[in-house]
């Protein structure tokens, strides 16, 4: 089976791709993990619209029933987004989703392998996996850090989760060669809050600067991801100090109540969730939509740059 039978494409990511427009690929674990129903799916379908807004395509990302979708209508985001046992899929288990006809959401790993099958330069989430705190003993470090590692594709977002070590994350990405990029600043933001108090190792100000050092990559050849760490607004930060204490206060929880694994990230949020009233959603909206922007906007240039 050739990578193109395998996945189905809608009509409207496939003209696209067909013609070199510009599109963005969007992760689908937020809508079956992240965020309580209907919510999630107002969520998935905001987004869509913020990137068609920008001047790009969306195409949301996930495994109906043993297919994989690139791109997803609103009636099987609005079906995915009511599903209560999807799989949360990454490289190790997409294709097991797959050969099984299950239905399964697709983390930022499974997003790259995807989108890069389908010759999507450019994906937009939420925040990344990383290295878990006290990972030393636990060994919990995600798989997106060897997807970045190993797959060209450029991943916007508000940088890792701030729930885990972002320093060590770091350690991990350099050591990988993936290049961070911290956009309009000179710190790695922290999910909920703008700056993490790590110094990022690059910076760049543009989408058309970006765009200018991904191709740099490509004529170089052998590259990975690049990952782009874009802040959340100033209005819907949530100050890094105020974080700390939450996140701690969710990871004595997380310890009291045996949770490992996959299910830790989905238990920590949720559980800040509560401990924050709603505020802690309130901001993971706000910069999804901010990454979904700044994503198209270089998948914008990257397209007018490939015409000309």
């Amino acid at each position: 089976m050739s990578p193109k039978m395998l996945a189905v494409h809608t009509p409207e990511v496939a003209e696209a791709l067909e013609n070199g427009k510009p599109v963005v690929a969007l992760e689908s674990t937020i809508i079956t993990h992240g965020m309580p129903w209907p919510g999630n799916r107002d969520m998935a379908l905001k987004v869509e619209a913020t990137i068609r807004e920008a001047g790009a395509v969306p195409a949301t990302i996930a495994v109906l029933n043993g297919t994989l979708r690139i791109g997803l209508s609103e009636a099987e985001v609005t079906e995915l987004a009511q599903t209560q046992d999807a799989m949360k899929v990454s490289r190790a288990d997409l294709a097991f989703a797959i050969a099984q006809g299950r239905t399964g959401a697709t983390t930022v790993a499974a997003t790259m392998m995807a989108a890069q099958m389908a010759g999507i330069s450019v994906f937009a989430t939420g925040g990344i996996g990383g290295v878990h705190r006290g990972a030393e003993e636990s060994f919990d470090i995600s798989a997106d850090l060897d997807e970045l590692g190993r797959t060209p594709v450029i991943v916007v977002c508000a940088g890792a989760k701030a729930i885990l070590d972002i320093e060590k994350t770091l350690e991990v990405l350099e050591t990988k060669g993936v290049p961070v990029v911290a956009y309009g600043q000179d710190h790695v933001p922290a999910f909920w809050s703008r700056d993490s108090g790590l110094k990022a190792p690059l910076r760049l100000d543009t989408p058309r600067d970006i765009a200018r050092f991904e191709l740099t990559r490509r004529l170089m050849g052998g590259h990975g991801g690049m990952l782009i760490t874009n802040p959340v607004p100033t209005g819907n930060e949530i100050p890094r100090e105020r974080m700390e204490e939450h996140i701690t206060e969710a990871l004595m929880a997380a310890e009291k109540d045996n949770i490992s694994g996959k299910e830790v990230t989905p238990y920590l949020l949720d559980k800040i969730f509560h401990i924050t009233g709603g505020v802690s959603l309130e901001t993971n909206i706000a910069l999804v939509l901010n990454n979904a922007r700044v994503a198209a906007a270089i998948a914008v240039e990257l397209s007018d740059t490939a015409r000309s």
